[in-house]
């Protein structure tokens, strides 16, 4: 949902550091392969319990999938598939290994944690599938790799969602069963939006 005007907002800083980054030589699949690293550390100090460490982890893991793509944009050889490819699969594999390791670590969230599981994958093959049809028709709509159609819980909501659940993880099995009705009311959302464009 706010993903569109956050994106726009920080364009222009992510974009000047990503071309740092290429001027030194760093290659965005480097900085995706960091953000991933960060991101196992994160769910590794969930299950220990270190969740100021989980937090500051994944807030890193983060930063570094915002700049993976600016990165790619502004280096010598531009954004590739494979980049595309290898960062969404980063990011899938961060989103479910931090519920992962909630739900072992705090048994009584574990169905919240199965919930919140079984609406990513519904979420992820909703706009997997766009994606793909998207491009068939020409419908790209920016300049990232896959095509996101807009809802309710996206790239910044989570996030926030994240933060909200390391900072209060006493409160996890309320805050993933409210994440997974988000996530829930956004993958109707796309079903809706793929409906009416399948009809054009």
């Amino acid at each position: 949902m706010l993903d569109s005007a956050i994106r726009s907002r920080l364009k222009d800083p992510l974009d000047k550091l990503g071309a740092q980054l290429s001027a030194r030589g760093v290659s965005p699949t480097v900085v995706t392969l960091l953000g991933l690293a960060l991101g196992l550390l994160s769910c590794a100090a969930i299950v220990t319990e270190h969740w100021t460490a989980a937090l500051f982890l994944w807030l890193g893991n983060r930063a570094a999938d915002g700049l993976d793509g600016p990165a790619a944009r502004t280096g010598s050889h531009g954004p590739s598939d494979f980049g595309g490819f290898i960062d969404i699969l980063a990011d899938f594999a961060i989103y479910g290994g931090v519920v992962v390791a909630v739900g072992y670590v705090i048994p009584d969230a574990r169905m919240a944690a199965l919930a919140v599981l079984c609406t990513y994958y519904l979420n992820g093959s909703a706009f997997l599938a766009w994606s793909s049809l998207a491009e068939k028709r020409h419908r790209g709509s920016d300049e990232r790799s896959l095509q996101f159609p807009a809802g309710l819980a996206e790239g910044t909501e989570t996030i926030v969602a994240y933060v909200v659940l390391l900072l209060f993880p006493g409160w996890a099995p309320t805050i993933l069963w409210v994440w997974a009705a988000l996530v829930g009311v956004t993958v109707i959302q796309r079903v809706v939006f793929v409906g009416r464009q399948t009809r054009q």
